[in-house]
């Protein structure tokens, strides 16, 4: 069944969506895989471009530039790490402390692509700060910030203390109906009016 993006944020310059969990960011290699928001949503708007990725798996916000200048610049924001990004996750099991931080390296693990890895001698750095905003029968909401933005980082972070986030099989954690990983907030200076954006969306979950 066809799930409808919703747009979260709309100008002349920029579009953020509200990306469902189950739908590519982007068109993957196979035919069947050619579903995914930037075309939806060029469909809409033929200026749309991509900016960033979400995993299919996780949903919540997804910025588009509307044209290569707009590409280029926002682009220019996360490579500097000038875009404030937090998702909410459920995880399993019940967080003991209240926040903490997770500093290991990643790297692609080849043989078992996507799957990403730890490793500290060939892995790129990878920093999450979490907080802990309560326990829900057994398992335990989080906010997490990422500092980098490593392929997989929070899914893999997670798991590696011992709280694979709920539904997430790639790493280690129980089947679910979803993998309950939500990018509810997004922020940045418009690249144009220089006037700071905050964008938010509730976890589905």
């Amino acid at each position: 069944m066809r799930v409808d993006v919703s747009i979260a944020y709309l100008d002349d310059h920029l579009i953020v969506a509200d990306k469902p969990s189950g739908l590519l960011s982007v068109p993957g290699r196979a035919a069947e895989n050619q579903d995914c928001v930037v075309l939806r949503l060029q469909a809409l708007y033929p200026d749309a471009l991509t900016v960033h990725r979400l995993d299919m798996v996780t949903s919540g916000l997804l910025l588009h530039a509307r044209g290569k200048a707009m590409q280029i610049a926002l682009s220019g924001l996360f490579e500097r790490r000038q875009v404030h990004k937090r998702y909410i996750a459920l995880v399993e099991g019940e967080m003991a402390d209240e926040a903490g931080e997770i500093d290991l390296p990643l790297r692609c693990d080849w043989d078992n692509r996507p799957r990403q890895m730890v490793d500290f001698e060939l892995g790129k750095r990878a920093h999450t700060r979490w907080q802990l905003l309560g326990h829900e029968a057994g398992n335990s909401r989080v906010l997490l910030e990422p500092v980098t933005g490593r392929s997989h980082q929070l899914r893999l972070h997670l798991a590696s203390i011992g709280h694979p986030i709920v539904g997430d099989e790639m790493y280690g954690a129980t089947p679910a109906v979803r993998v309950c990983l939500h990018a509810s907030e997004l922020g940045f200076a418009h690249p144009c009016s220089g006037q700071p954006l905050m964008i938010h969306s509730p976890a589905p979950f």
